[in-house]
């Protein structure tokens, strides 16, 4: 997705082995296949909010904070950003803070800029990238986090989502919210319709997209007017096929996108892309189709919707809580395909950040690194945290609940998201870089090796050369 620039050293969470890789993957595809069934349950439970689930003992202490005032930063809208205020409204209760949240723009990093200058940055900003953290501490405008964030912060998070929030060896991010970036949903009663099945390949994953296209409804949805979702499908494609190793050095472009991976990779994209009639509304119409209507239109319009299936995260839950749909019942979800060898499990988030060092702000951090402060906005939908002592019971629907197990339980064995790590240049700006290439390349399938002389021009310009 978005991400910083001048940044010359990539990070990644773990330049382990594939058989890591396979085990994370099978425990997801187990975990789902478990949940596929029967859930009453969407993604919004607005009753009990966790199934009949306990919520945790508070296990963090706060100091009081009667007459601070605080401002978090984010580029969170919508459902996302009213959850996320739950969160914080909990933690006035506690301690007797005043919070406000500041809207942030994307690139946040430049929002973030320009607030700084400015003489008013905020307290806490949550930043979407590795590479934004790195940036942030750079630029002297990020405070390492404080004694007691940082004991909350051990106690409950593997080292890998540590070791991400790290900078020159200084814990600077909580990484309060995780994405599992490796699912792709579908409409039930389509794939009934069509008698597909889930695959757990590629070539399965297109037969199924075939069937379903056969039964009169047009397989995939994609949300091209968002580039950072293409990025993701990218992603996928190319961690299974060319493994965690190939995936590590592009990232750090230690490899050039003109590498015979990337075109595999693409050429692979485009029997999806470039093949008529499998997007809905065709690559113009997929162009302008922004991420959250990618969703809604393939779940609403009954068993006739604009397709049957829409990829993308864990988060896909909140907008299809807008629909009538309900998670688990009228929307499934499978584990990307194995491609290559191993089906991928590709990861992101959002770390909270510390930019005013006080004893409000640090006393905030701490807070969103409890497994209190994720309980709540997990019992709401749509969030996934990699904070191990979050009861799985929190989460509002076996679907959630399941994914949730499997990202602590494949623990550091996963990678990031490959954009996230990338200058922001090239792989978190609108209109430029990877984003725009790839909605290019969208339109124009066929151009495999156009797609990436200009993907290596520009990473080759952001990475420095």
């Amino acid at each position: 997705m978005r991400t910083s620039s001048t940044i010359r050293t990539r990070r990644t969470v773990k330049r382990g082995s594939r058989t890591a890789a396979v085990l994370a993957a099978g425990a997801l595809a187990l975990s789902l296949t478990a949940c596929s069934g029967d859930d009453d349950n969407g993604g919004g439970d607005k009753g009990d909010q966790g199934g009949g689930s306990k919520q945790p003992a508070s296990s963090v202490t706060l100091p009081k904070l009667d007459g601070e005032t605080l401002e978090v930063a984010a580029v969170w809208t919508g459902t996302e950003q009213e959850n996320f205020k739950k969160v914080l409204a909990e933690f006035e209760k506690r301690t007797g803070a005043k919070v406000t949240f500041v809207p942030a723009q994307d690139p946040i990093i430049n929002f973030l800029g320009s607030k700084i200058a400015g003489g008013a940055p905020p307290d806490v900003a949550m930043l979407p990238q590795p590479g934004a953290i790195k940036q942030a501490v750079d630029k002297g405008w990020a405070k390492p986090l404080g004694a007691e964030a940082t004991k909350e912060l051990g106690e409950n998070y593997s080292q890998g989502w540590q070791d991400i929030g790290k900078v020159g060896g200084k814990q600077y991010g909580v990484y309060y919210k995780a994405a599992n970036k490796s699912l792709i949903w579908y409409n039930a009663q389509v794939f009934e319709n069509a008698g597909a099945s889930e695959p757990k390949t590629w070539d399965e994953l297109l037969d199924a997209a075939q069937m379903v296209y056969d039964s009169g409804v047009t397989p995939f949805s994609v949300g091209g007017a968002d580039g950072w979702t293409l990025t993701d499908w990218f992603e996928n494609v190319y961690l299974s096929q060319a493994g965690p190793e190939k995936y590590d050095q592009l990232a750090q472009h230690k490899i050039k996108w003109t590498d015979p991976s990337v075109k595999e990779a693409l050429t692979t994209l485009a029997q999806v892309w470039g093949k008529k009639d499998f997007v809905a509304g065709g690559a113009s119409g997929a162009l302008q189709t922004e991420f959250p209507a990618s969703v809604t239109q393939t779940f609403t319009g009954g068993d006739q919707p604009k397709a049957g299936m829409v990829y993308e995260g864990d988060f896909v839950q909140v907008n299809i809580g807008e629909t009538e749909a309900k998670v688990g019942t009228d929307a499934k979800v499978f584990p990307f395909p194995a491609v290559g060898d191993t089906a991928p499990v590709v990861s992101g988030g959002d770390a909270a950040v510390v930019f005013k060092d006080s004893k409000a702000a640090q006393a905030l951090a701490t807070w969103l690194a409890s497994p209190d402060a994720a309980a709540i906005q997990a019992k709401l939908g749509g969030f996934l945290s990699p904070n191990k002592s979050v009861d799985a019971s929190a989460y509002p629907n076996d679907v959630q609940k399941k994914i949730a197990e499997a990202l602590v339980a494949a623990g550091d064995d996963f990678r990031f998201d490959m954009s996230d790590q990338a200058p922001q240049a090239f792989g978190g700006t609108p209109g430029k870089g990877e984003w725009k290439t790839l909605q290019d390349f969208l339109k124009n399938p066929k151009d495999v090796a156009g797609a990436q002389a200009k993907l290596e021009a520009d990473a080759a310009a952001a990475y420095g050369g």
